[in-house]
């Protein structure tokens, strides 16, 4: 199996970091395929660069389809991931998304911890979109900023704990949001009395499910590939795989 993870923020960095926490978990039998945006923001942090990243999600996935068996939207607030399931005939999974299906397993509410209170707001929105609000206990923050974004885990690693205390007062199932912090849940679990969820691995391992269980992902129902459609200025390869053109 071949599984592709599409970094939509363009720091080569956090491609490196997440694709170091997603290959803890890698079956033997797949391979990891990582691939950084181009264009776009070092790191997405509002809807509105989310908006825009989706494309770059879709243009990448245009070019990689014929070379891949399933994808991962390397990005907490999942951009793209419905649109994804729709064009694309494969498994695509989200990292929001595949930790708050997991934690649904490990306790009956989960809480968000991550860097910045800016993303708050539109991380709780993904909770609210996939129907979890009852079993949400909120989003927590470190009072404290962080300097570079490449460097976040190691320097906000003491707040970040206390944030984790925090939610684990509220919750059983902590997820540590954001690209930013990925395999930091692995490192500092002996330090919060909660279940950890790092949520590259949680996207990882149910792509690799989802791949098993049905090698053409969703592809009927709400999301049926939608019937061939010429546009104008969009890049060549997803121009013509929404055209199906050969």
């Amino acid at each position: 199996m071949r599984l592709l993870l599409i970094n939509p923020n363009t720091t080569q960095d956090l491609t490196d970091r997440l694709a170091a926490s997603a290959a803890r978990v890698l079956p033997s039998d797949v391979e990891l395929l990582s691939v950084t945006a181009s264009t776009g923001f070092p790191y997405i942090s509002s809807r509105a660069e989310a908006q825009i990243a989706a494309v770059t999600i879709l243009e990448v996935l245009a070019e990689q389809i014929h070379g891949i068996d399933a994808a991962i939207i390397a990005a907490f607030g999942d951009p793209g991931l419905h649109a994804a399931r729709e064009l694309f005939d494969l498994p695509v999974t989200g990292m929001s998304e595949a930790a708050m299906i997991m934690s649904l397993s490990l306790g009956e509410r989960f809480a968000f911890v991550t860097f910045s209170p800016r993303l708050g707001p539109w991380y709780a929105e993904q909770v609210a979109r996939a129907g979890l609000s009852a079993r949400f206990a909120g989003v927590f923050t470190p009072e404290e900023m962080f300097g570079s974004i490449t460097s976040v885990a190691g320097d906000l690693r003491s707040p970040l704990i206390r944030a984790c205390l925090r939610a684990a007062r509220e919750a059983d199932v902590v997820i540590l949001a954001g690209a930013p912090i990925a395999g930091l849940a692995a490192e500092i679990s002996s330090e919060v009395p909660a279940v950890l969820i790092d949520p590259i691995q949680a996207a990882v391992l149910q792509a690799v499910a989802l791949w098993r269980l049905a090698p053409k992902g969703a592809d009927s129902g709400c999301f049926a590939r939608p019937s061939g459609k010429e546009s104008t200025g969009l890049p060549k390869a997803l121009a013509s795989w929404i055209a199906r053109r050969p």
